[in-house]
């Protein structure tokens, strides 16, 4: 089924360093991070339902309706408003699953901030936020809408001037469980918390890394090929997430363009420009 009307951008985002400071009492990691937006998208549509009911019309591979964390972000939005309206939704999914690219979390953002104005539920922006944190780790950067600073588990955000770039983002054909290398004894968990000046002054150095990246390489030799072929036929390669992508930047669309070029047909991966702010953000 194919909704008629406006269709929503859900921006992909990289990670430019991952950083583990130490792991809370409850299980969850402390985290220092660099959030990028990028013009990958995946497409959302909705339409508003007089019922109240919340249903995702289409189907996605590997993705059952009833754990999307589109319809749990319309039901949390409808739970906290107690607005009697429902949605329909459907999802036009381009961002890779378990790419470390944060598709699912930007597709929950966008449905919350769409929703909230289609349903006049008018939350502010902070309170959306807050919602996300909920549902995901990610989820609040993509309602914060632009380029950040990322601490805490995620929900620590300050805004991040990015030069501007173009990426290259290589796609391995395997999608990485987040929680399996989150739990992975051999992870670095004591990394030393830097300030966002060294970031802004130092973003290339080598102080900055994905200390997940070992970890997933280890585990998922394609990652570690991907990892490979980038050192050999650009400036280098890092892990984005927890993975599985891995990406290169670029100071010009073309410079990206002429390395995706060499690409073998084994391999799959795109060119995307980066964002200084969400499609959505004015929304």
């Amino acid at each position: 089924m194919r909704i008629d009307g406006p269709d929503y951008a859900a921006p992909a985002k990289l990670n430019l360093f991952l950083h583990v400071l130490g792991r809370r009492d409850d299980g969850y990691h402390l985290l220092q991070s660099a959030f990028a937006l990028i013009d990958r998208v995946d497409r959302l549509r909705f339409a508003v339902r007089g019922d109240g009911g919340i249903r995702r019309v289409n189907d996605l591979p590997g993705v059952p309706a009833e754990s999307d964390l589109v319809v749990r972000a319309a039901a949390l939005l409808k739970a906290e408003t107690g607005t009697a309206l429902g949605a329909e939704i459907e999802v036009d999914k381009q961002l890779p699953l378990g790419g470390g690219v944060g598709g699912g979390s930007s597709d929950a953002a966008t449905t919350l901030v769409v929703l909230n104005r289609l349903w006049g539920t008018g939350l502010p922006r902070e309170a959306l936020q807050a919602l996300g944190a909920r549902l995901g780790a990610d989820v609040p950067f993509f309602v914060f809408g632009r380029n950040a600073w990322v601490e805490g588990v995620g929900e620590r955000l300050l805004p991040l001037d990015i030069a501007p770039a173009w990426y290259l983002v290589l796609v391995p054909p395997v999608a990485v469980p987040t929680g399996e290398i989150f739990a992975a004894p051999e992870l670095t968990r004591h990394t030393e918390a830097l300030k966002i000046e060294d970031f802004s002054a130092h973003a290339g150095s080598r102080r900055f890394r994905n200390d997940l990246e070992a970890v997933v390489a280890s585990r998922y030799p394609q990652v570690q090929e991907h990892l490979e072929w980038l050192a050999r036929h650009g400036p280098g390669g890092r892990l984005t997430g927890s993975g599985a992508c891995v990406f290169s930047r670029f100071e010009d669309r073309d410079s990206a363009a002429r390395v995706l070029e060499k690409l073998p047909g084994t391999m799959q991966g795109f060119v995307a420009q980066g964002l200084e702010e969400h499609p959505l953000r004015d929304l």
